[in-house]
């Protein structure tokens, strides 16, 4: 079966030896129970989902993490909000041994609130998504785009001359069109990746969001969801949202904010630092799973997907997708932003690291015309960002200009 290893494996192993705690952090049914269940014997995990074990940690979590010290792992650990101070406890009593607990969260905003403020510095956290590109082409490990960067001193072309492709265009088309959630992608019956997202949408309105939530006015909630499918993409305007659901805008606020906090949609800040011309400053926006997103907007085939009015918007979030969920699977930090002016100059994705600032420009299409460049080379040169890459359908890598590269998305 395709897929089924995870990049956060490796990851998580590596933060085992690092940190007492590790956190997995994600959204619903994206694999972080499996990922648990992947570790050696000698761990017990407990699962608050379930009512007997949310009764025995609950009872007495600081009594609990006495008789349970180390190799302990707790299962969506935001249902419990007590147990994050008596697990510092726990880890302060023996701070210099490493790899005694595992956390796992989702469907929270305030989960990393929690876990910053009571276990900062003693606790690794990794964002676990739905399946990445590598993961269903079965390449993790396989030299890459991202790995490369890691080198500050890799010169442009060096960044992607010589990569291999990690599957066909049919394959990462059948990506983009289902989305990456592991049980519909691994069952690979249609019936079932219908029946599974249209009970999703609804687990997660009924069950997540409305218990987290409990005095949410779910009608509007749940037309606010369905209007997420059209905005997503798009530079956001909270008057224009609150007209369309008739509330104010601070509670539209408040529902990308929790749309954004369990993981469903990722709200990307405008670029404003250190520039000149006159930018937009509102947010943008995207579904985080494309699978997710056709359902809401009920694209029945991939033939239709690709005749959508939201194609091109579409592609776009599911390559960003693509690129954050490798840097997190990497462990690397980052700021995500994107640029755009008042004349209408636009760069996709900038991503700032530690090993430089990359401006992506994301396409669909197979060919690039140099006119369609000029946007991305004048913010490289303005901000001297490391790089500018162009990432689309081409046959392999090119360079275009001097710091200037395309990068086929099946080579990422």
């Amino acid at each position: 079966m395709r897929g089924m290893r995870r990049a956060a494996e490796s990851l998580l192993s590596t933060y085992l030896d690092l940190f007492p705690c590790v956190a997995i952090i994600g959204v619903r049914q994206c694999g972080k129970t499996t990922l648990l269940n992947r570790l050696s014997q000698e761990w017990t995990t407990f699962d608050l989902e379930r009512r007997a074990d949310f009764e025995h940690v609950s009872r007495d979590p600081d009594l609990f993490f006495k008789l349970n010290p180390d190799h302990v792992a707790i299962d969506e650990a935001q249902l419990l909000p007590e147990v994050f101070a008596a697990l510092r406890v726990a880890i302060d009593d023996q701070r210099q041994v490493p790899g005694r607990f595992v956390i796992t969260g989702s469907s929270s905003p305030s989960l990393l609130k929690s876990i910053s403020e009571s276990l900062a510095g003693r606790i690794g956290i990794i964002e676990l998504s739905p399946f990445s590109w590598e993961e269903v082409t079965e390449t993790l490990g396989r030299d890459s785009f991202v790995r490369r960067l890691r080198d500050p001193g890799t010169e442009p072309w060096d960044l992607v001359g010589g990569l291999r492709p990690r599957g066909d265009l049919d394959l990462a088309h059948e990506l983009w069109f289902h989305g990456g959630y592991p049980e519909p992608w691994l069952k690979e019956d249609p019936r079932f990746r219908q029946a599974w997202t249209d009970q999703y949408i609804q687990t997660y309105l009924l069950h997540d969001v409305k218990r987290l939530f409990p005095r949410l006015d779910e009608i509007r909630f749940r037309r606010f969801l369905e209007l997420l499918g059209g905005l997503s993409g798009r530079i956001l305007n909270y008057a224009e949202v609150a007209r369309a659901l008739d509330v104010s805008q601070p509670t539209v606020r408040d529902y990308f904010e929790i749309a954004h906090g369990t993981f469903v949609w990722r709200q990307i800040p405008a670029h404003t630092k250190n520039t000149q011309k006159r930018v937009v400053k509102h947010p943008r926006g995207y579904l985080r799973d494309s699978g997710l997103l056709h359902a809401l907007l009920r694209v029945p085939d991939q033939r239709a997907m690709l005749s959508h009015p939201q194609m091109g918007s579409s592609w776009e979030g599911m390559v960003v997708e693509e690129l954050l969920r490798q840097l997190d699977g990497e462990g690397m930090s980052y700021e995500a932003s994107y640029y755009r002016t008042g004349g209408g100059a636009e760069v996709d994705l900038i991503v700032r690291t530690s090993f430089g600032m990359v401006a992506i420009e994301i396409k669909h299409s197979s060919t690039v015309h140099h006119r369609e460049l000029r946007s991305l080379k004048s913010f490289v040169d303005e901000q001297d960002a490391r790089l500018g890459v162009v990432v689309n359908n081409d046959s392999k890598p090119r360079l275009y200009a001097d710091r200037i590269v395309g990068l086929p998305f099946t080579h990422l």
